[in-house]
């Protein structure tokens, strides 16, 4: 299902990030650099430019070959990318986790585009990943994404202080997991 394009409105395509979204990345997070900002880390702005997305892309999808993660994009009707969505740091053997990342651009919250996206990286985590658990944080007083990670069906686990540093300072951040099945790890 989420290696290939789908829709999750019908003007809004979820499908799997690629190089060519670089320019379309740039343009977006340059548009909810201001709204993002208490929420990520502080940036160089060479990060917002089509070079400075053409690396982080060409990282991620290394990462992506080797197993280690799977960025998807939320794309408007014309292909835009209004959102992204990464699991990362997968982990196989007995814990058999990821972590999951995402943003949502501010001209498009409010829809319930995130809670969709997020329950189909969990299904793929599930379906072709065989994980056990998906796992995310969020800074404490982030409201709108623990809405969204709540309806997603995952629970809050705990208060990780000074988790990371987002916006110029060490945030506190709220930890949440969903447990996808109780198979074994296979193989």
């Amino acid at each position: 299902m989420t290696d290939r394009t789908h829709l999750l409105a019908p003007d809004i395509a979820f499908r799997p990030a690629g190089l060519s979204d670089a320019p379309a990345f740039a343009t977006a997070l340059t548009r909810n650099r201001a709204h993002m900002r208490r929420w990520d880390p502080v940036r160089p702005d060479a990060f917002y430019t089509v070079e400075g997305q053409t690396a982080r892309l060409t990282t991620l999808l290394a990462d992506r070959d080797a197993g280690r993660a799977m960025p998807w994009v939320l794309a408007d009707a014309d292909d835009q990318v209004i959102g992204a969505f990464t699991l990362s740091g997968i982990e196989r053997g007995p814990f058999r986790n990821g972590r999951l990342g995402y943003w949502v651009d501010e001209g498009h919250a409010g829809r319930g585009l995130a809670t969709a996206a997020v329950g189909a990286v969990c299904d793929a985590a599930r379906d072709r990943l065989g994980l056990h658990r998906v796992e995310a944080a969020t800074v404490t007083d982030n409201a709108p994404s623990q809405r969204v990670l709540a309806k997603a069906g995952f629970e809050h686990v705990g208060t990780a202080p000074c988790y990371l540093h987002i916006n110029a300072r060490w945030r506190d951040h709220h930890l949440y997991q969903r447990l996808l099945h109780d198979d074994p790890p296979a193989g």
